[in-house]
């Protein structure tokens, strides 16, 4: 089968088995500003996990939207993306260990036809947190797998939880397929790395919660949290060599290759070499434009910056191919093409995608042509002093600040007779790549939906903001994306220009007048259908179940939301709005904040 069809037979499956198809959350998280993006399938479900009711139920089934730039170095292997697809099935207090253990191997057996002589799995050995996982292990045994092919690992591989300091977490078990590669050593076994195991699903028992460093209690209920990576399941079920001979990938790679046709890598480059760089191409403009239909532009911060650097790498990989100027757009079409009918937000926002995957290229490439300048500034400098080969510095920095690879300055260097110092290169490049992954780890250290009093209260406002908006600039205006910490909120949305004084003077009135009033907040699940005609607000259509939550602040505000809110609008403060701004064509945004009432009057 493709990938459509697996996809949709895996939810068909878990349907089947009385899980509620949910439609994919966006991979910008709502409430949680501790992380840029959706990285794992339970990500948005963390209030659920935690005990707050679900308005689908107990039993649920999707597939999410992630992306992980952790590994982005390792982009163009066999098995490594940014931007992939979860298959994920939950219980959320429900069912247990043994229905979970038994429909995964299920699915993998009776649906994929993979063969249970090739499956191996791992369970936790138990630390002083938890025991050794042995009901885990004698559901297997029941289901045919035998005792040598289960293998007892420690926390940090059969443990899981978000890398922050609190959540929902506990042991986990995961399942690995036999490629039939050789064994790499006397301690080879799944996990190892090596390319033997390929590892093809991953059950996670969650029944603590992470309260502080090294402490743990029992959670309110006990969860199944599964999750299976589409790519890599497919590379299994249809015996390619790595994720990217799949159909999901097959058409974006053909269409780079027709934009190269006809043109010459200026560089000396193997076949390796150059289907390498065309998988990342592929990946890294899959992601961005994901990202894009999901309101992020490019930038240098954030979310934004994630999105300019995918942008930028692929631009770099083109230009190492010889592809021609303004190639971006044309893959993001294919992009487009093969994942529009799954993802519609692809298809609604195309122009916009397109667009700023130019404009982001121009920027570039004009970048591109400093970096030459840059290099024969460095040139002449060399022969002035009488040296021919260039520094580890010069090439990093032609590298880090103009995004020249170090095989492009070298191809360069050799044409003009010089060398370049590649070990020199190699050390920064290194120190570089472990402080980039430090920094990743710092802003992903969160994960947990931010529920805090300050979190909430700006929350609640969004809500009366966009109503206000509305009201002063017209019904057009609509949510593009949120992002709010416990000190401010960030709130983007639609209009064709940048607000005046007088605008946002109005719309502040207008929300500090419903703060006055101390409106009520009442929360209320129903069918998507009934919550349209009774006049909710609902943007974001493609990432809403059939059953929601539609809250209504007193007789201003109605939407369909998911997210925390305050009883009472006089709780809030004084709202204010510190900046108003255009971030895209036809995108505003705006940045608030709330001033207690204590501050209020002592001002």
């Amino acid at each position: 089968m493709n990938g459509d069809e697996l996809r949709q037979i895996f939810l068909n499956f878990f349907a089947a088995r009385g899980h509620v198809i949910m439609p994919s959350a966006s991979l910008v998280p709502e409430n949680d500003p501790t992380a840029l993006f959706t990285s794992a399938g339970m990500h948005p479900l963390v209030p659920y996990l935690l005990g707050e009711s679900h308005p689908s139920g107990r039993r649920l089934t999707n597939v999410q939207k992630c992306l992980r730039t952790v590994d982005i170095e390792e982009v163009g292997d066999t098995s490594h993306n940014t931007f992939f697809e979860m298959l994920g099935f939950w219980s959320l207090g429900d069912y247990w260990k043994q229905d979970s253990i038994r429909w995964t191997l299920e699915w993998f057996t009776r649906v994929l036809g993979l063969e249970k002589e090739r499956i191996s799995v791992t369970v936790f050995a138990g630390d002083s947190v938890a025991p050794r996982d042995e009901e885990a292990v004698q559901v297997w045994l029941e289901l045919g797998i035998p005792q040598e092919r289960i293998y007892y690992l420690p926390g940090e591989d059969n443990w899981w939880e978000l890398p922050g300091k609190t959540g929902p977490c506990g042991p986990d078990s995961e399942l690995f397929y036999d490629t039939g590669l050789p064994m790499h050593g006397p301690g080879c076994q799944p996990g190892c790395g090596c390319g033997k195991y390929i590892e093809i699903g991953n059950n996670v028992f969650m029944q603590y919660n992470k309260i502080s460093e090294g402490r743990y209690e029992p959670l309110k209920q006990r969860n199944i949290d599964v999750g299976l990576g589409l790519e890599r399941m497919l590379c299994v079920h249809q015996r390619t060599s790595d994720i990217y001979g799949t159909d999901l990938f097959s058409p974006i790679l053909q269409r780079i290759g027709e934009l190269r046709e006809g043109q010459k890598s200026k560089l000396s480059l193997s076949s390796e070499q150059e289907y390498r760089l065309t998988c990342i191409i592929a990946d890294h403009l899959r992601a961005a434009t994901f990202i894009i239909a999901d309101g992020v532009l490019p930038g240098n911060v954030e979310q934004g910056y994630i999105c300019r650097r995918l942008i930028r790498r692929a631009v770099r990989c083109g230009h190492e191919l010889s592809i021609p100027d303004s190639f971006t757009a044309e893959v993001a079409q294919a992009v487009i093409a093969r994942y529009g009918s799954i993802y519609p937000e692809l298809e609604e926002r195309k122009t916009g995608i397109l667009n700023e995957l130019t404009r982001e290229e121009e920027r570039f490439r004009q970048t591109l042509v400093r970096g030459l300048r840059e290099f024969q500034k460095s040139e002449n400098r060399l022969r002035q002093q009488g040296e021919t080969v260039l520094a580890g510095e010069t090439v990093f920095r032609l590298f880090d600040t103009f995004g020249f690879p170090p095989t492009l300055t070298v191809e360069l260097a050799q044409e003009h007779g010089l060398s370049a110092d590649l070990d020199g290169f190699n050390a920064l490049f290194k120190l570089h790549q472990e402080r980039s992954r430090q920094a990743n780890q710092k802003k992903f250290a969160g994960g947990l939906a931010d529920h805090s009093d300050g979190a909430t209260k700006l929350h609640t406002a969004t809500h009366l903001l966009q109503q206000a908006l509305r009201d002063v600039l017209g019904t057009h205006v609509h949510q593009m994306g949120s992002n709010n910490t416990q000190e401010r909120l960030r709130f983007d949305f639609s209009h064709p220009k940048k607000l005046t004084i007088e605008e946002i003077g109005r719309v502040e009135e207008i929300v500090n007048e419903q703060i006055k009033r101390d409106l009520q907040t009442t929360v209320e699940v129903m069918p998507l259908e009934q919550a349209l005609a009774e006049g909710a607000l609902a943007f974001f259509g493609e990432r809403y179940g059939e059953q929601v939550k539609v809250y209504k602040i007193g007789n201003f505000s109605m939407e369909v939301c998911g997210g925390p809110h305050v009883q009472h609008t006089g709780s809030l403060g004084q709202f204010r709005i510190i900046r108003s701004e255009t971030i895209g064509q036809g995108v505003q945004r705006i940045r608030a904040n709330l001033i207690e009432e204590e501050a209020t009057q002592s001002n």
